[in-house]
């Protein structure tokens, strides 16, 4: 009943903190991660809403960084806010800027587009900008705007801004989160067993072994490597709420029935990192 990568409206999710948390409730979820993109801006509303239910909120983050020329994403869990929130401050202003880019890279192309407005605390991403250039009429569905316009190598796609996804490893341990490699088999930079050795020397504690993208086999092989070199195991639907637009993030929350005890031994890595 354990579900460790879910977004929010903070982010790319469509449901707010407190609608994801009814529907964990719902879906007998007993601990639930806020892991939105570059922010931690959810957390408290989160926790608000789970009062009084058997629903523990785990703090944590989807840390954007890059591998090579390749998007490269990294779930930190347990972070320390006051030592995560200066870094994590220029992490979510590069997301805006990197938005601002293609905001003005469509209206060069002659697809002019207006961004919801979004408060503090919260990053815009790609999804954002496909939803108005679907309301501008600029493309006929979430799926069609990363065609034409957003996705890698497209019209208007920008790439994030420089930051390593070693640095992003040893930010996470600096700030007291213990970092993990958020759906490897989404990866297409380069050989994942490689990658893996070089960020285990940076320090890397876990890998998301359980993902609505891995299929059992490529679970088998994380679940492999994990038990081969004291790695962490973790697992969620990636979950950005109900897929009402046939967008790339169809899951369903609990849809994996993860045990409980995975929590434990990143509970406890994590008090290790902060001692």
């Amino acid at each position: 009943m354990l579900e460790l990568h879910c977004h929010t409206t903070y982010s790319d999710g469509t449901l707010t903190p407190h609608e994801l948390v009814q529907e964990a409730i719902a879906a007998g979820v007993k601990a639930l991660a806020i892991t939105d993109h570059d922010t931690l801006g959810g957390w408290h509303e989160a926790q608000a809403a789970a009062a009084g239910h058997a629903l523990e909120i785990v703090p944590g983050v989807e840390l954007s960084t890059v591998w090579g020329n390749r998007s490269f994403h990294r779930l930190g869990l347990y972070p320390d806010p006051e030592r995560f929130e200066g870094p994590l401050g220029d992490r979510l202003a590069g997301r805006k800027r990197r938005a601002q880019a293609m905001v003005d890279q469509l209206a060069e192309l002659g697809y002019p587009i207006t961004l919801p407005d979004m408060g503090p605390g919260m990053a815009p991403g790609r999804p954002h900008i496909a939803k108005a250039l679907v309301a501008a009429g600029h493309a006929r569905s979430y799926e069609a705007a990363f065609d034409r316009f957003l996705g890698d190598g497209k019209a208007a796609y920008v790439q994030y801004e420089k930051f390593s996804a070693i640095e992003g490893v040893k930010l996470l341990r600096a700030c007291g989160a213990v970092p993990v490699w958020a759906h490897p088999y989404l990866f297409r930079g380069g050989d994942i067993a490689q990658v893996l050795e070089i960020l285990m020397d940076a320090g890397l504690m876990g890998l998301e072994v359980y993902h609505p993208a891995h299929s059992s086999g490529q679970s088998a092989t994380l679940s492999q490597w994990c038990a081969q070199y004291g790695l962490l195991k973790t697992g969620g639907s990636d979950y950005h709420g109900p897929a009402t637009d046939g967008g790339n993030h169809a899951s369903h929350l609990n849809s994996f029935h993860l045990p409980l005890t995975l929590l434990d031994a990143i509970k406890a890595a994590a008090a290790e990192l902060n001692a």
